[in-house]
């Protein structure tokens, strides 16, 4: 399939750098809070670009956007973050357009996530578009394709069975919390900080136990008190944090800090103690394993637990990607009409001038001339000579551009301007 873009100079790309390459520490130097993205956007806005997403999630950090190289689009990441250009060099993508959209594809409908068949990324996607439709800098191409990946992740989630049983990291959090310690009903759990993960692996483990003796802490305390009513957890101040760790035997770190909350220094425990650490940059410093009893594991570690259900998802990958096929193909049929139509429609426009003044000439030439017969004939020889070129601009070995460019000076049409 040929790439497809919108204008001369500028070519659809995704440039990002995710799990599968970066690791904790490296996704954590460029990942991106919400007033960096902010800034982002407006950076991106001044310097002309039109069409730009960015999503940050604790797997990837990813821009969308248009520009006459890909590198426009890398520097305003490494400006708006920690990380530098050397090190997105050592673990990035870059993708242009056909593969651009494709990717976006994969990852909005779950193929490219951690866990297989995950669609938490699709609401992350929707608020991505809606904060650059915010700042102006969401053109129509970039609303059809939000929407065409919503409409396949959709699908795929109603249709095919890839995201059926259980399984995320909150679920293999809980896994690995019952492998490793024995009797969990019995013993006191720490929730640090309100991280969507850790929430979700707090519910679980409330689900899945006959625990009541989870506490939370967060730095926040109104927002750790409504996030507890909901989970029936105990809530206490963020002063008592070393207290509450020393009475713990497991600890849950869901915090979103851009550097380590628990220091080697704030843990005084008698007793074993095991540390989730479910934040992206890391939040627990790793020297806490200097300390006898505690051991700590990363997101990264329980993304890699797989059980049954994983497994069991993988065979339903071609469904979901006949799925993606079949939508990006529609979305692809609207991009070409839209390249073309002010051509076409300009065409159109002029073939009729020609024909109209034609007809005009013959009516006075020739008294017994059918107007109304030559009118239905010509315009059924207009239409077919308009869908000769739209056919040909969409051939998969032509140049549209020059082809475009060529049909305009030919006939000399004017297009019409926005």
């Amino acid at each position: 399939m040929k790439d497809y873009h919108i204008s001369k100079h500028n070519s659809f790309y995704t440039i990002g750098l995710n799990y599968k390459k970066a690791d904790a520490e490296i996704r954590g130097k460029f990942s991106l809070v919400e007033a960096s993205i902010d800034n982002l956007l407006m950076q991106a806005k001044a310097q002309g670009i039109d069409g730009l997403l960015v999503t940050s999630t604790c797997n990837r950090t990813e821009l969308y956007g248009f520009a006459q190289h890909p590198f426009q689009l890398i520097k305003l990441l490494c400006d708006n973050t920690l990380g530098t250009v050397e090190e997105f060099q050592e673990v990035a993508y870059v993708y242009k357009n056909n593969d651009a959209i494709s990717h976006l594809f994969r990852v909005g409908t779950g193929l490219d996530s951690q866990i297989l068949g995950d669609f938490e990324i699709i609401s992350q996607l929707r608020q991505s578009f809606n904060r650059s439709k915010k700042f102006n800098i969401a053109n129509p191409f970039l609303e059809r394709l939000c929407n065409s990946v919503i409409q396949a992740s959709k699908r795929i989630k109603n249709d095919t069975e890839i995201s059926s049983g259980a399984t995320s990291v909150a679920f293999a959090s809980v896994q690995y919390i019952f492998k490793t310690i024995p009797d969990i009903s019995d013993k006191n759990i720490l929730l640090f900080g309100t991280g969507k993960i850790g929430r979700n692996t707090c519910e679980n483990l409330i689900k899945h136990t006959k625990n009541s003796q989870i506490t939370l802490i967060n730095r926040t305390k109104d927002k750790a008190q409504r996030i507890a009513g909901k989970f029936d957890l105990v809530v206490k101040d963020y002063g008592d944090l070393q207290t509450e760790i020393r009475n713990s035997d497991v600890l849950i770190v869901a915090t979103g800090a851009q550097s380590p909350t628990i220091s080697k220094e704030m843990i005084h425990t008698k007793k074993p103690l095991l540390i989730l650490d479910l934040s992206i940059p890391k939040n627990v410093a790793f020297d806490v394993t200097d300390l006898p009893n505690v051991s700590l594991v990363h997101l990264d570690q329980l993304s890699q637990i797989t059980d049954d259900n994983l497994e069991r998802r993988k065979q339903f990958i071609p469904e979901a990607e006949a799925i993606i096929e079949h939508i990006k193909d529609e979305f692809i049929q609207w991009l070409e009409t839209r390249k073309f139509a002010p051509v076409i429609k300009a065409l159109k426009k002029k073939l009729k001038t020609m024909k109209d003044e034609e007809l005009n000439f013959q009516s006075k030439k020739l008294t017994d001339f059918n107007s109304v017969q030559a009118d239905i004939v010509s315009e059924r020889i207009i239409q077919k000579i308009t869908k000769q070129f739209a056919n040909h601009l969409k051939g998969d070995d032509i140049d549209a551009d020059n082809s475009l460019a060529l049909i305009q000076k030919v006939f000399q049409l004017e297009l019409e301007t926005k």
